[in-house]
C-alpha cells in the first residue's frame, strides 16, 4: 500500500520522530523513503551571509539530516535524499504531488517558529493540499 514513501525533514525533533514512524512503516512494507529537505528560500540568504561560505551552510543542512540518515541506514531502509529551496509548505506539496508518493509523513512543528505562528504551520498546509495520505507526528 505504502510502498513510496515521502519524508519531509528539517532537522528539527519533530522531523527526527516522524522518521522513525517513517522507518517502522518501510519496514512493514519495503518501501522505499525520499528525505525531502526544503531550504526555506526567506532564511537562505541569511545563513549564507552569517556563515560567510556557501559551502559551510551547505554542510550544515546535510548535517542537520544526518541522524535521519543514520536511523533509515540501521533500520535497512532504502532511501534517498532530496534538497530543494523555497517556500516549505508550498515545496513539499508540489513535489509531492508531481512525483506520486503513497503517503508524506511529516513532523507536526519544525524549526521555523514564526512561520507556524504567524502563516500557519507546514504541515498543516501539506495535509490540506497533498493527493495522497498525510501522517503528521507528534
Amino acid at each position: 500500500m505504502f510502498r513510496k514513501i515521502l519524508l519531509a525533514a528539517d532537522g528539527s525533533e519533530h522531523a527526527f520522530r516522524a522518521a522513525e514512524k517513517a522507518a517502522e512503516m518501510a519496514t512493514w512494507k519495503k518501501a522505499r523513503i525520499t528525505v525531502l529537505y526544503v531550504v526555506d528560500s526567506s532564511t537562505s540568504k541569511n545563513d549564507v551571509l552569517l556563515e560567510g561560505d556557501r559551502g559551510a551552510v551547505n554542510e550544515r543542512r546535510k548535517q542537520r539530516l544526518s541522524p535521519i540518515e543514520n536511523l533509515l541506514a540501521e533500520e535497512d531502509v532504502e532511501y534517498d535524499i532530496k534538497i530543494l529551496k523555497g517556500d516549505p509548505g508550498p515545496a513539499i506539496v508540489e513535489y509531492a504531488n508531481q512525483n506520486g508518493y503513497d503517503l508524506v509523513v511529516v513532523g507536526s512543528r519544525g524549526l521555523n517558529s514564526l512561520q507556524e505562528m504567524v502563516l500557519g504551520s507546514v504541515s498543516h498546509k501539506v495535509a490540506k493540499r497533498v493527493h495522497c495520505p498525510v501522517m503528521i507526528v507528534k
